[in-house]
């Protein structure tokens, strides 16, 4: 409200100058309501004897006839001969001079259109800097934030999924509920606090959960904020965050994107001077600086550690770095039922089964995979969310939509269901392969179909026989589409593309290849300043020998999983048909094939899809191994 009364108040104050400066310029002061007429039919009134009197003032000639009305004429150079006229007919007249403006009148015309100027930059700086709240140049103002201890409601309760980030930043609390715990035996708690972690992993939750915990201001504020186009700019932000969060201590300031304004100095194009630069500075002072800050706890987070400043991660400023990474099987459980107390669940919904057929997944994907599975529930006007709808929200995150306009000739759907009937039967004869979770031919995203591994449990390291089984596994869509169909199509091309890069990295860098030994033959990508590269750091003779080694890899890997496909072709047709008639298949069945019994029928609640025939286009199918 007090935003919109200073714009109205601005707007009538301009208003209010228009008027007055045009004021200046009307001429209708004396001649309210008078008649013009020409000069010299005013002078045949005048002879006529129908003029009572008359005023002149610069050249304007105001009279009142007779009857009452009011003329009015200009005369362009003073008739010497009017004064004569006026005086032989009996006309009473008078002259005025004209009143000169005043000296303010006169500076303030004059200055009006500068001063206009003036106005609409200040205006458009506002809107380039943000619009501060102190005034027109309150561009050095904080835009940080602050949530006071009522209004944050945020808790370790609504925390899960990083029991290790939390013990880490438990003793935070205990500092900012009483810092004489600590200071009594020469404790000082850390001053700041760098969360590092993938994108959607609480980092934001977790430092809003420390404020809540802890009952003290929280201040939060992006990276970006501070960076702006002119230098300094930035810097007086950091003072003035500061001074605010003095004034509230104890409290939190959490600065979000920390690495937008913290990187390396002296590593862009602008040397030491540029504004990104200049506020780094700044917030390295304020953290750690002849001034203390007592009570103010500095958290941030990025998921760029690599690119700080290491003048921000020393002693005194970031002591201490907490790891806020992807939840394991367990985390994602306790995710899972923090965001399932918002919605209404069925009982037959099994969180632990979501948390194993969800790895990989971050906080913020949980909470994504439980809305889409409500929103699934909507559609199909349920009062309840059950596990079928999480098991379609889970699909459509991780292959895609159903494209179910998508329409594809016999002979193509043919093509992969034996496709993915090959990758299911490999995956499921080797011992240490996933297990083989649901195979589909309806097309997602841009695959035509798709066989999904789910683990077992949280894979932490690759070992070398599971990696060539994986191989293996990547190469049986081609090779069935070789025995069944008796021709090669290019929906195995990214099948190819990842097992050659699994074989490379087994002998470039994994030290898996017995014949080159254990030698990292290819370093790392590494960041440069136009991008990534990769560096090469063998002669020819021995990248010869990588691409012979890695090129038996891939020959011996092709004909485990040749020979496993001829040996079971029965399995492979039976899967390829129940395909070619649901479409999609989930472990049960599988296992009834590879047993060789007839498989189930589909769950209650599962659509049946029927096959459509007609002509369609050529996408590349894709396997989804864990």
């Amino acid at each position: 409200m007090n935003n919109m009364f200073s714009k109205a108040a601005i707007w009538v104050v301009i208003a209010l100058v228009l008027f007055t400066v045009f004021k200046q310029f009307d001429d209708r002061g004396l001649a309210g309501g008078a008649t013009p007429i020409p000069y010299s039919d005013f002078l045949d009134e005048v002879k006529a004897k129908r003029i009572k009197e008359a005023t002149i003032e610069d050249r304007t000639i105001i009279a009142t006839t007779s009857d009452g009305k009011k003329i009015k004429a200009t005369v362009t150079n003073l008739d010497r001969g009017l004064i004569g006229d006026l005086v032989n007919n009996d006309v009473k007249f008078d002259v005025k001079q004209p009143e000169p403006p005043s000296f303010l009148s006169q500076v303030f015309i004059s200055w009006f259109p500068m001063l206009l100027l003036i106005g609409v930059w200040v205006f458009f700086m506002r809107q380039m800097q943000g619009g501060g709240k102190g005034g027109a140049f309150s561009f050095g103002k904080s835009k940080a934030r602050m949530l006071d201890e009522n209004s944050n409601a945020v808790t370790f309760a609504d925390v899960a999924g990083c029991d290790e980030a939390k013990e880490e930043v438990q003793e935070l609390v205990d500092f900012l509920r009483d810092p004489t715990k600590f200071q009594k035996l020469g404790g000082r708690i850390p001053r700041g606090v760098l969360m590092v972690g993938p994108p959607g992993t609480g980092k934001t939750l977790l430092a809003r959960a420390i404020a809540g915990e802890a009952k003290v201001p929280f201040f939060t504020i992006s990276g970006s904020d501070f960076v702006e186009m002119f230098v300094g700019v930035g810097a007086s932000r950091v003072r003035d965050m500061f001074e605010n969060a003095k004034k509230h201590s104890p409290c939190i300031i959490f600065i979000d994107e920390i690495d937008a304004v913290g990187r390396h100095r002296g590593a862009g194009m602008g040397g030491g001077n540029d504004e990104r630069e200049q506020t780094l500075n700044q917030l390295l002072v304020e953290m750690d600086g002849f001034e203390a800050n007592a009570g103010v706890i500095v958290i941030a987070a990025t998921n760029r550690a690599d690119v700080l400043d290491k003048a921000l991660l020393r002693p005194g400023r970031f002591d201490r770095q907490v790891v806020v990474g992807l939840p394991d099987i367990r985390g994602r459980e306790q995710i899972l039922y923090v965001h399932m107390r918002k919605v209404p669940i069925a009982p037959d919904v099994k969180a632990d089964v979501l948390a194993r057929g969800t790895p990989g997944f971050s906080g913020a994907d949980l909470a994504n995979l439980v809305n889409e599975a409500a929103l699934f529930a909507a559609r199909r006007s349920k009062r309840l969310v059950e596990m079928q709808d999480f098991e379609d929200a889970k699909d459509k995150i991780v292959m895609g939509p159903e494209r179910k306009s998508a329409v594809m000739r016999e002979e193509e759907r043919r093509n992969t269901a034996f496709h993915e009937s090959g990758h299911a039967v490999v995956a499921k004869l080797l011992p240490k392969a996933d297990p083989v979770h649901k195979v589909t031919i309806m097309p997602r995203g841009f695959a035509l179909g798709l066989t999904w591994q789910l683990p077992e449990h949280d894979r932490v390291n690759m070992y070398k026989d599971k990696m060539l089984e994986e191989i293996a596994i990547l190469f049986a869509g081609r090779i069935a589409e070789e025995i069944f169909m008796h021709q090669m199509s290019t929906g195995a091309s990214n099948d190819f593309e990842r097992a050659t890069k699994l074989a490379r990295a087994m002998v470039t860098r994994y030290g898996m290849s017995e014949t080159l030994g254990t030698m990292v033959y290819e370093d790392a990508e590494q960041d440069n300043y136009f991008g990534r590269m990769s560096a090469k750091t063998v002669s020819e003779a021995t990248q010869q020998k990588v691409d012979q080694e890695i090129r038996s890899i891939l020959d011996q890997q092709y004909a485990l999983s040749r020979r496993l496909l001829e040996e079971n072709k029965a399995k492979v047709e039976l899967m390829a048909n129940t395909l070619l008639d649901w479409e999609t298949i989930d472990a049960d069945q599988i296992n009834d094939i590879m047993e060789g019994r007839e498989p189930r029928p589909p769950k209650a609640g599962v659509p049946v899809k029927k096959p459509t025939d007609s002509g369609g286009g050529v996408a590349p199918t894709a396997t989804a191994p864990a």
